[in-house]
């Protein structure tokens, strides 16, 4: 098996530098309503990970925390629900 991820990855390689030593030049305008866009993107996908990360490590974390029998809630005070009405 790792003979074949290291063909794909030698073929990926050999593509890059062929891109690299072969492209052609462009003449292009970039308004500057794309460059907005393209940092909004980068933006979205940043706060996408982040969040992401953030679920995955708050679930890691209550997982462990069950296995080692750590209570998080144990020095927490915790107010009645009683309503009183003067």
């Amino acid at each position: 098996m790792k003979k074949g991820i290291l063909k794909v990855m030698g073929v990926g390689y050999l593509g890059l530098c062929a891109m690299l030593l072969f492209g052609a030049n462009s003449q292009a305008y970039i308004d500057p309503s794309v460059a907005t866009y393209a940092i909004q993107a980068v933006a979205g996908i940043v706060i996408a990970v982040g969040a992401a990360v953030g679920i995955y490590f708050r679930r890691a974390k209550k997982k462990l925390n069950d296995k080692l029998g750590i209570d998080e809630n144990k020095n927490k005070e915790v107010e009645s629900d009683d309503i009183i009405i003067k």
